[in-house]
């Protein structure tokens, strides 16, 4: 039996911009869960390939284990993607490879249960490529002042535990650092209702973004330029060009890359692979000092 303090929280990790969706097992129900998440075997991270990387979609499960631990043998806190998890400077094969598939049967309401299975299916294929090609750091030539008034890529100051995981691809995209997860709208009180192009983009121009559709991937001449795309009715995402010319972005609470979902630098993101993004919405130009946002 466990005390009642003793949970498992588990946290869907597949937004950029929304909250992701968590589901918590106490009491009973921690039976089968702990016995699906027992471990099987440790290994060196590096044997069982790479930890899970930043991606539009789906990217795993963040699990968190309070009060007493009801598996011992994994950390308090892990990640499990394509059937591996992942700890600090280790990785685990658990005994049920489809625990993701499991997962699937308690989500809630607001994720579509088939949209999630296609989404653990794709990233499943994308980890078998990185992992026979090796995560590639998307390194580029530098092109300084292509763009003058635009930030700088700078990835090592937002990787950090005091950042990462507190601001998302709005914060990122806007360079501006709430940590509150900021969303389009909310500073202003014009927040987003449905997850679509025209309420998103409203709220970001009641947050002072500039709607300029017409930049065709240009950099402006004040201030600096961002991409907002969606997936429909589920989330929204947002980029921004750099100094050196190149997009780069942040999905949720994940790390800063400057890679498309093919690992690909993008060079614009109507054509980058984005994933179930689908809907490219505009371009927005942000001056700095000029937004607010929460």
């Amino acid at each position: 039996m466990y005390s009642d303090e003793t949970k498992l929280r588990i946290t869907i990790d597949i937004f950029s911009g929304r909250e992701n969706p968590t589901i918590e097992y106490s009491g009973k129900h921690l039976d089968e869960i702990c016995e699906r998440l027992s471990l099987k075997r440790s290994f060196r991270t590096r044997e069982l390939g790479l930890p899970p990387i930043p991606t539009l979609g789906y990217r795993g499960l963040m699990i968190e284990q309070h009060g007493t631990l009801s598996i011992k043998e994994l950390p308090r806190a892990f990640r499990l993607a394509s059937g591996a998890a992942f700890g600090l400077e280790m990785s685990y094969q658990i005994a049920d490879e489809d625990f993701e598939d499991f997962v699937c049967g308690s989500v809630p309401k607001e994720l579509p249960i088939n949209d999630l299975r296609k989404e653990i299916a794709q990233y499943k294929e994308l980890v078998d490529f990185w992992n026979q090609y090796r995560w590639r750091n998307g390194i580029i030539k530098t092109i300084e002042n292509k763009c003058k008034c635009a930030p700088i890529y700078e990835p090592d100051w937002w990787n950090v535990s005091s950042r990462q995981g507190y601001n998302n691809c709005y914060n990122y995209a806007t360079n501006y650092r709430s940590n509150t997860y900021a969303q389009p709208g909310r500073a202003s009180g014009a927040m987003y209702n449905n997850l679509n192009c025209v309420e998103v983009k409203a709220g970001a121009i009641a947050d002072e973004l500039i709607d300029s559709p017409s930049s065709d991937n240009k950099c402006p001449e004040v201030g600096h330029l961002v991409a907002l795309v969606v997936w429909p009715n589920v989330d929204y995402h947002w980029y921004r060009k750099g100094k050196n010319g190149q997009w780069s972005h942040k999905m949720g609470g994940t790390p800063v890359t400057n890679l498309d979902n093919s690992g690909n630098t993008i060079n614009d993101p109507r054509n980058a692979d984005r994933g179930s993004y689908s809907d490219f919405c505009t371009f927005m130009i942000v001056k700095h000092g000029h937004i607010m946002i929460n």
